[in-house]
């Protein structure tokens, strides 16, 4: 390609730039790189460099907890090349960056999977932007889909574990509860670089905010798996909503009445963004993997483990901004920075936003129903992958 037609224009949609919408408005892009957003007047007259396009061109999504995809759940097995296999495949469904997540698991397993990702980040994995361990150090109170038998506190051994993954990896996100960690330990791993979420908490007010205090600035999939907003004890809910950490929601309609996340977003107007939290399932047809030998289901939009407890999402976030802006009537602005800028922000990712200098990473949305069209990466388009 010569330096002529590396440059590119894409112009006729509506551009998001991870903060504001730009109508009327053409995106440049040089050689695979962000140049800048000009009026529709400065195009170029002639040639092939300018490409119309219809609907929402928005920067690539960033999602902090995907469990997996096409058949494989991060896990005892997971090696470099699953790493990037599950990465292309949320590459696929508009995804700049994820964070693939180990769910609690054995210490040589959390190992192992840290090695992996050591070995992703080494070989420069497109669209590995770290891992999220979630867990084991959780309260079994609030286990969710976890095994309870794999829960335990930290110890040293576990710390310098994780201290060392954060400064070996670009990022580390680490979900426990107060309950299983001290505030101690809570600030030794910020400051290694972890970012500390807090979940499967059945923790008071005040314990999480003896956390946040350490150095805790993140909740993990708010609402769910966690002590509730009461009127006499706050919890970890009400430590999140009255406070400023960030916070990870699950917008399926499933997870968090409408109304709920409706409420916790007014309380909010910062801080909030859309995870898919999303399983092996993703990318593929399957109804029914395993989970620590136990059978997951698919069914009618829900995945659930035997006894009917929720186990991760069937999602996509670009389903995530359609629930958003339909059923919980989130501006749509707002709702596709929870998609990018926002978790991106969180983990100091350069991705997010439509700036000179950042790497073209964008997609195309219908505005209807806010569904991914089209998904550009570098020098052009890729075509999305299909459904969850």
């Amino acid at each position: 390609m010569t330096e002529a037609n590396s440059t590119r224009f894409l112009t006729g949609a509506r551009i998001f730039d991870g903060d504001s919408f730009h109508d009327g408005c053409a995106l440049r892009i040089d050689a695979g790189v962000l140049a800048g957003i000009i009026p529709e007047a400065d195009l170029p007259q002639g040639g092939d460099a300018v490409e119309r396009v219809t609907g929402v061109l928005a920067p690539a999504f960033v999602d902090l907890q995907i469990n997996g995809a096409g058949g494989h759940q991060i896990g005892p097995e997971t090696r470099l090349q699953d790493l990037a296999n599950i990465c292309a495949i949320h590459r696929g469904h508009g995804c700049a960056g994820v964070l693939p997540t180990l769910i609690t698991d054995r210490a040589e397993v959390t190992a192992r999977v840290i090695e992996a990702g050591i070995a992703a980040a080494a070989s420069g994995v497109p669209g590995f932007l770290g891992l999220h361990l979630e867990g084991p150090h959780l309260d079994p109170r609030r286990k969710g889909a976890h095994d309870p038998a794999l829960i335990r506190p930290m110890d040293g051994d576990d710390l310098s574990r994780l201290c060392a993954a954060a400064a070996a990896l670009p990022a580390l996100m680490v979900t426990l509860a107060p309950e299983s960690a001290t505030p101690e330990q809570i600030a030794a791993l910020t400051r290694a670089g972890a970012v500390v979420s807090l979940g499967h908490s059945d923790c008071s007010h005040d314990t999480a905010q003896a956390a946040i205090a350490a150095g805790a600035r993140c909740a993990t999939h708010l609402f769910n798996a966690m002590s509730q907003l009461g009127n006499r004890e706050p919890g970890l809910v009400g430590a999140v909503l009255g406070g400023d950490i960030a916070a990870g929601v699950i917008a399926d309609g499933i997870h968090v009445h409408p109304e709920t996340l409706r409420l916790a977003l007014t309380l909010r107007p910062g801080g909030m963004f859309l995870v898919t939290d999303c399983m092996a399932f993703a990318g593929t047809d399957l109804t029914e993997i395993l989970l620590n030998g136990r059978p997951i289901r698919r069914h009618a939009g829900r995945l659930e483990i035997a006894d009917g407890s929720l186990a991760g999402a069937d999602l996509t976030m670009a389903q995530a901004i359609g629930v958003l802006t339909g059923q919980v009537g989130i501006n749509p602005a707002r709702a596709l920075a929870m998609s990018s800028r926002i978790p991106a922000e969180v983990i100091g990712a350069a991705l997010g936003r439509i700036a000179p200098g950042r790497a073209a990473e964008l997609v195309l949305l219908n505005p209807q129903d806010w569904s991914l069209s089209r998904v550009w990466s570098g020098m052009g388009w890729a075509v999305p992958a299909a459904g969850p």
